[in-house]
């Protein structure tokens, strides 16, 4: 029996996947990407999977951390550059 399992590629990468790149500190840092289902979207870095996030779509400042370590003034510039990158308009 085999199995399909979509893995991520940093290099080719992976359909509807994207890069942002968020302040930490002084220094940019990039993250790639990939949209999930229910505005849930993993997130991955050069060393691959990180955590995931879902967003809220009632409450754009508002979002669940998914098995992320990450601190949240990042988590929450991680939100935003999704946002961003869809297109969400901050008064909806």
């Amino acid at each position: 029996m085999e199995k399909n399992i979509n893995t991520f590629n940093l290099n080719t990468g992976a359909p509807g996947q994207f890069r942002i790149e968020v302040a930490e500190g002084n220094q940019g840092r990039f993250f790639y990407v990939k949209p999930l289902e229910n505005l849930v979207y993993e997130i991955m870095d050069d060393q691959g999977p990180i955590g995931s996030i879902q967003l809220d779509r009632n409450d754009h400042l508002h979002c669940r951390n998914i098995g992320c370590a990450l601190d949240m003034p990042l988590l929450h510039s991680i939100r935003e550059g999704i946002q961003f990158h869809e297109q969400w308009s901050p008064r909806a």
